[in-house]
């Protein structure tokens, strides 16, 4: 289930490079990644990206402010989303700098909806 949901994820979304479902321990559950995204490492930056995903989740609780719902990182060479499905799991996608970023957004709210059954706690 968690493959297909990535491929309509990458299938729908002009731009995109990979899609990625992590865990906040930095360990991929399951990934989808073009040459160009495996040729950048995006699997070793989505690891990464899970400690600014964690602080950020602190930071909003901490605050007042509410749980982490989505965080977006814009680089040179790609634009990075990531938007969380429980407190512990969220999934990566990965634009080029041209990617359609809206459409993007959109494709993962349909798969956390999606996925919604597999991540209840």
């Amino acid at each position: 289930m968690f493959k297909e949901a990535l491929e309509a994820i990458l299938e729908h979304t002009d731009g995109s490079i990979g899609v990625l479902i992590m865990g906040t321990d930095g360990i991929a559950v399951e990934k989808m990644l073009s040459q160009e995204a495996s040729d950048a490492n995006l699997d070793v930056a989505a690891a990464e990206f899970t400690t600014l995903v964690r602080n950020a989740q602190r930071t909003g609780n901490d605050t007042g402010l509410g749980s982490l719902r989505e965080l977006t990182v814009h680089l040179e060479s790609a634009i990075v989303i990531m938007r969380l499905f429980t407190r512990d799991y969220f999934v990566v996608l990965a634009l080029k700098p041209d990617g359609n970023f809206g459409r993007g957004r959109f494709e993962l709210r349909k798969a956390e909806l999606r996925l919604a059954r597999e991540f209840a706690v």
